[in-house]
């Protein structure tokens, strides 16, 4: 599949897991989750350090979550990368997208391996407006 199809088929998934969001407005991961709940996605936030972020409770780790997880919307560090993308595998997730600047082709290998569609080094909300505006 294409970089754009896959982009597609991701964007057209509803519940994206954001892990490493953080509560300080100044951070990206914090304006990128804003836009996606206000584009109408079901966001949970994945962080150990806090019991909620922008008035959603908020899991330690995604195995904790206690619903089906679509999208893994990674804001960690790349050396990060292949430790979650092995999470988004065992809790059944459909895709695990690497936000711009992280790049782990081992991450991306273990996911499409396994079945998931997988993007790195892409800003799913710059993405989602050049589709949609």
């Amino acid at each position: 599949m294409s970089t754009e199809a896959t982009i597609e088929s991701v964007l057209a998934m509803h519940t994206i897991a954001v892990v490493g969001l953080s509560p300080k407005v100044e951070r990206p991961s914090h304006g990128v989750t804003r836009y996606l709940l206000a584009q109408g996605y079901r966001v949970i936030p994945v962080n150990p350090g806090y019991d909620n972020i922008l008035g959603l409770k908020c899991y330690p780790s995604l195995g904790a979550i206690p619903e089906p997880v679509e999208v893994v919307d990674v804001f960690r560090r790349a050396e990060h990368a292949v430790s979650v993308a092995e999470e988004a595998i065992a809790v059944g997730a459909k895709a695990l997208w690497l936000q711009l600047g992280i790049v782990n082709d081992e991450a991306v290998r273990l996911a499409e391996e396994a079945g998931l569609l997988a993007v790195q080094n892409r800003c799913i909300k710059i993405e989602h407006e050049r589709r949609h505006y």
